[in-house]
């Protein structure tokens, strides 16, 4: 059987200070979107909300604005599927092999708290399914609790956006909470690749996680690895 993917996107297009601009970080998506289709594995999008996934600008900018990304932005098409993004509500976690949260700090504000996006995530990685985040992506988890009570990061290595990054990307005083430090309250075992940028992904059984917008593709194949 084809194996579904299911990409989860936000729906917040600006910080706390909404004079500063976020949303969606695109090749956190398109790249892992082309390794699951060279696989010729199903896609589909959700969001919290459900509805519209505004772009991170920042994203749209040489190095990060890269064939991949420019492919995706120029073809109404798939610009489409990221303005009638679903509804949690509407999914039916059986449906799907994994979940792939995507980053982006717009994620910051609307992954944490999403009840649907955390018993989809739960049902799917309760069954045996794939958890896997990329970059801000592991915000989604942040709350996400099993069905024993326990966090589902407890005790497992995770990786995401450093508060190194954070601050070296110059939006350490913009976001709404370091959720390095937040993932280590929850008992995550945490890790980083040695420089910033870099490639860095993370294999804890089914739960796989990336830590920057350069791991997505990584990330994406150990995914498609273990599917």
């Amino acid at each position: 059987m084809t194996k579904r993917i299911l990409h989860v996107v936000t729906n917040v297009g600006h910080y706390g200070d909404a004079s500063h601009p976020t949303g969606l970080w695109l090749s956190e998506l398109t790249h892992a979107w082309k390794v699951f289709e060279d696989h010729g594995f199903e896609q589909s999008l959700v969001s919290p909300r459900g509805g519209p996934s505004p772009l991170e600008p920042r994203s749209l900018k040489f190095p990060n604005y890269d064939r991949s990304a420019k492919q995706w932005h120029a073809d109404p098409a798939r610009m489409a599927l990221l303005e009638n993004t679903a509804d949690p509500d509407r999914i039916e976690s059986a449906d799907y092999d994994a979940i792939y949260f995507t980053g982006g700090h717009g994620v910051m504000y609307d992954f944490p708290d999403s009840a649907g996006l955390q018993q989809i995530s739960r049902e799917i990685f309760e069954r045996g399914g794939i958890v896997a985040t990329v970059c801000h992506g592991y915000c989604g988890l942040l709350n996400t609790k099993l069905s024993d009570g326990s966090y589902l990061v407890a005790d497992r290595q995770v990786t995401g956006f450093a508060w190194r990054e954070e601050v070296l990307a110059g939006v350490a005083k913009l976001v709404p909470y370091n959720v390095e430090a937040e993932m280590k309250k929850r008992g995550a075992r945490y890790e980083k690749a040695l420089l910033p940028f870099v490639p860095y992904a993370v294999v804890d059984g089914t739960l796989v996680t990336g830590q920057n917008p350069a791991s997505a593709t990584v990330t994406a194949k150990q995914v498609a690895a273990l599917l």
